[in-house]
């Protein structure tokens, strides 16, 4: 019954959205939404879940409103002051660059202009950022999660030492880190389409 209540609701809300503003239609379901949810709570037996019930006015505070940080955004390392890392092109040429302690390979790639894909903006749901790191370096990261391990299966070009450098983040161990970009990539989305600088 709960479920047909909330479809009749989306529907009506859908139609509410092409009728006033975007704003006030997503409100209205953000409310709908957690007044359905409260109530499946409050109406269940298990003592667990994620939001006390003592306190349902509290449950809205759970959204953050700080600064997005965008590639490119984090300030370059002063020369000699960052982390060295080697890429090597698709033609061969080694390009040296400097990273942050904490910064991703697919970032520090793209904040320097390196042809390194990175479709699925670092959500683990493509293989475009695969690159071939050095055997010394591979050894001091910690294994590969699951998820980018399936996503590895795709990659092209795929190495023993093989790794989504959307996943790799600089450390001062890293430090002389040697990343092949791979010859192609396989975008499952559009071939071919690399995601532009926002």
């Amino acid at each position: 019954m709960t479920s047909i209540n909330a479809f009749t609701r989306a529907a009506r809300l859908i139609r509410m959205a092409s009728s006033t503003s975007t704003i006030t239609a997503t409100r209205a379901f953000t409310n709908s939404s957690l007044n359905i949810s409260r109530r499946a709570r409050l109406a269940s037996p298990r003592s667990d879940s994620l939001f006390p019930t003592s306190t349902p006015s509290k449950q809205l505070a759970a959204f953050s409103t700080g600064s997005v940080l965008q590639h490119g955004a984090l300030p370059r390392p002063a020369p000699g002051q960052g982390i060295k890392v080697n890429f090597v092109t698709r033609e061969g040429e080694t390009v040296t660059v400097e990273a942050n302690e904490g910064e991703s390979l697919l970032d520090l790639a793209r904040a320097n202009d390196l042809d390194v894909e990175g479709a699925c903006e670092a959500s683990l749901a493509c293989s475009t950022c695969h690159l071939v790191l050095d055997e010394e370096s591979f050894s001091k990261l910690e294994e590969p999660s699951d998820e980018e391990n399936d996503m590895l299966d795709l990659a092209f070009g795929l190495s023993d030492t093989s790794r989504l450098g959307c996943q790799v983040l600089m450390t001062k161990e890293l430090a002389g880190l040697t990343a092949k970009i791979p010859s192609a990539t396989r975008n499952m989305y559009v071939d071919g389409a690399k995601p532009k600088h926002h």
